[in-house]
């Protein structure tokens, strides 16, 4: 039999010996605020809770599903980078980085693991055209960070949300590898409020200064550019869109040519200049030539001609997909896979919050590549075997 009130003194003893062990600068379990109070449990701390809430949603395992750069690659090569993989990657980075500087870890690893659950199936195309989509319909326009918060806060758990805490909460919503910076200084004063205000700002298609609330979001929000700048490169040049010797010499010759190399260039970096810092940076000089990397990549893997290639086909097929679960939203068409697979397990909590229009879209951008090509497929050639 469980001795519990010893495993409790076992756990009270970790967790005091774990919280003395952090930076002045970390943020510390009893911090932790939620939204709905809940019991705490006595052997884990708030954001290993939310850590495991995360990474037993439905929205975590379709994460395998989803294309990272380029479109139903993953259909021709399975060793092509996923979300799943990115996200991993990203969750080792931030870990390594947080643990040398005597960060949470495990608010770290939530908001790793949390912080991509918003992107729609096959790559940024179809994210781009499901955006265009909703701003046709006025619920303005899509954006992956807003609809990761809004996966945990609203479509997770039939609509009931998973209750996360606020810091794992902002560090998914606040994640955003694609801008760049050379340091990264915590808003820690946020509210809900400055929640509201950033996602109605996001979806006017407007941008806003705007970090995270903790080290540790920004130590994954910096992690997130690290996980992907080399490895997208590895992937273009496993598909033949890029060759190793096309890559900027300036850039290689501090950065290093290969993924691994990158990675540990900048891991260095970050640490040496966030050491004992309020503050999460690269030191000048590899900031530098990290953003040449990027507008590398921009030019050459992100908006290649040869990545585009299926592009009018993902517009077309993203609108016709939206339209058709519309129109069986509004004919209450129960026979549909909107129903069947989506609004069906839906508490009324959610069904009573949002539009048909948010409705198409969630269902949608929860879509892996594979069930949005079979559901295209299905529409275009329906009865087919």
């Amino acid at each position: 039999m469980i001795q519990e009130h010893l495993l409790q003194e076992i756990y009270k003893k970790f967790a005091k010996k774990v919280d003395s062990t952090l930076s002045p600068y970390a943020c510390h379990d009893n911090e932790a605020q939620r939204l709905k109070q809940e019991t705490e449990q006595e052997f884990r701390s708030a954001f290993a809770i939310d850590r495991d809430r995360i990474l037993y949603s439905g929205a975590y395992r379709r994460y395998q599903g989803k294309t990272q750069v380029f479109s139903f690659s993953m259909m021709i090569d399975e060793e092509m980078s996923n979300r799943s993989i990115h996200t991993t990657y990203v969750s080792q980075i931030s870990r390594t980085i947080g643990k040398v500087l005597d960060l949470n870890v495990e608010l770290i690893e939530a908001i790793a693991l949390g912080h991509d659950l918003g992107h729609s199936p096959v790559g940024h195309d179809a994210e781009r055209a499901l955006s265009n989509i909703c701003q046709k319909t006025g619920i303005g326009h899509f954006c992956h960070n807003v609809e990761s918060l809004h996966i945990v806060d609203n479509i997770s758990r039939k609509g009931e949300g998973l209750n996360l805490s606020f810091q794992v909460r902002d560090g998914i919503l606040s994640h955003d590898g694609e801008v760049h910076n050379t340091k990264l200084v915590p808003f820690r004063d946020k509210t809900e409020d400055d929640f509201e205000e950033y996602i109605n700002v996001k979806k006017q298609g407007k941008s806003m200064s705007w970090m995270p609330a903790t080290l540790e979001g920004c130590v994954v929000r910096i992690s997130d550019t690290i996980a992907y700048i080399g490895q997208d490169i590895e992937d273009a040049i496993r598909m033949g869109i890029l060759k190793r010797d096309e890559l900027p010499e300036e850039c290689t010759n501090y950065l290093g040519n290969r993924n691994s190399q990158i990675i540990d260039t900048l891991v260095k970096s970050v640490i040496t200049e966030s050491w004992k810092k309020n503050y999460i940076a690269f030191d000048k000089d590899t900031s530098h030539h990290l953003k040449q990397l990027k507008q590398f990549n921009y030019s050459r893997i992100y908006t290649s001609t040869d990545v585009k290639t299926s592009n009018d086909k993902i517009y077309r097929s993203m609108e016709l997909l939206f339209n058709k679960y519309l129109t069986d939203f509004q004919k209450k068409n129960h026979e549909s896979k909107l129903f069947r697979h989506f609004l069906d397990f839906k508490s009324d909590r959610y069904l009573s919050r949002f539009s048909p229009e948010e409705m198409v879209r969630d269902f949608i951008a929860t879509m892996t590549d594979r069930y949005f090509n079979e559901e295209v497929k299905d529409y275009l050639l329906p009865g087919r075997f």
